[in-house]
């Protein structure tokens, strides 16, 4: 059984970071400028684009590869509650039909506190270096 949670775990950890890696290399290739003016334009300061995009990216490719999988994950959480809070809670969970809604948002946040509550040692950088991540705190 424990295997089968392994395994589980590993596939929640890759896709979870290809996805935000991919959201963050596009923020990249599209021009960061034009995020960092959508940031702007909701009463974040500009820079926190390339902040999040970076965590996007390099944290995309550290959960991809099981580098420090619980703190990237518990940055996942944080940018995610971000994401809601400032961005989809006011078009509701499904959305209004401009733009979607929270619910993948909530999705991807209930991963990521998985992955930070758990960790992913099978697979993983950090078990070839030796270090356990289940025995680890946040």
């Amino acid at each position: 059984m424990q295997i089968k949670n392994d395994i589980g775990t590993v596939i929640l950890r890759v896709i979870l970071g290809a996805i935000f890696f991919i959201h963050g290399f596009v923020k990249f290739q599209g021009g960061i400028e034009n995020i960092a003016g959508w940031f702007g334009s909701l009463g974040l300061p500009g820079f926190m684009a390339y902040v999040v995009a970076t965590i996007e990216l390099v944290g995309g490719f550290a959960l991809i590869i099981g580098l420090g999988t619980r703190i990237v994950s518990a940055l996942f959480v944080l940018l995610m509650i971000g994401s809601i809070v400032k961005v989809k809670l006011a078009v509701g969970f499904l959305g209004n039909g401009q733009m979607a809604g929270y619910e993948l948002d909530l999705a991807y946040m209930a991963m990521a506190l998985f992955l930070a509550i758990n960790g992913s040692k099978q697979f993983s950088v950090g078990q070839m270096f030796g270090k356990n991540e289940s025995s680890q705190s946040l």
